[in-house]
């Protein structure tokens, strides 16, 4: 069982988290080794297909070295469920007084995504200072975290939606950003083709960003 690690801790061990929605079970491990191998060991495996879950546990059974946490969680019976896949940490697209109730029963790390300046003052109170800032870019991408880092110095992000890899570096300059979340690290074409190669070199890629932020 793999050491407790804090949020932020997850957040700073890989410039950007991959979004992973796995269509085919099969791919789970050989796109998470993948991964690991360019140097991206923070996964977000999504409960957007049915096999969120088992891939969780085939990728936390097969390659330790991955930090794999589950994303798009909404509903609270969801927390226990990833964490008994092996889940160490979760990821949400918004927040709710029924999640917060879900993260705290469960111990499940949990990085929240918030929209609007209200959103991340709501958080914060309930606790949060790692938070998603989503959908990034129709939130206002670079403009709304510079704007938020002045009344909110205290917050950390991690903007996810609308980022590529010709922004990334853009978003990790911000001074309250911790780390990216995308899927352009995992290309459909590519996972369906098997082209695990092309999956390291992105990764490879994603794991040479620099930050030259604050947080």
């Amino acid at each position: 069982m793999k050491e407790k690690m804090s949020v932020i801790d997850i957040m700073k061990a890989c410039p950007v988290i991959p979004v992973i929605a796995i269509d085919e079970l099969a791919h789970a491990v050989p796109l998470a080794r993948a991964l690991v191998e360019g140097g991206i060991r923070v996964l977000e495996v999504t409960l957007r297909t049915p096999h969120g879950l088992p891939a969780i546990r085939a990728i936390s059974e097969a390659v330790p070295e991955a930090i794999v946490g589950v994303g798009t969680l909404t509903r609270p019976e969801e927390f226990d469920a990833a964490l008994a896949a092996g889940a160490v940490f979760g990821v949400s697209p918004g927040l709710t007084p029924t999640l917060i109730g879900a993260a705290r029963s469960s111990g499940l790390p949990l990085l929240p995504g918030v929209m609007t300046p209200s959103e991340v003052m709501a958080a914060r109170e309930a606790g949060f200072r790692q938070l998603k800032l989503f959908p990034a870019v129709p939130a206002g991408g670079i403009g709304m975290l510079n704007a938020i880092a002045g009344p909110l110095p205290d917050v950390a992000f991690c903007p996810t939606g609308g980022i590529s890899q010709a922004t990334a570096a853009e978003f990790l300059a911000c001074s309250n950003v911790a780390c990216v979340g995308g899927s352009w690290l995992t290309p459909k074409a590519a996972v369906q083709a098997g082209d695990w190669d092309k999956i390291t070199a992105l990764a490879r890629a994603a794991a040479g960003l620099r930050m030259s932020g604050t947080v």
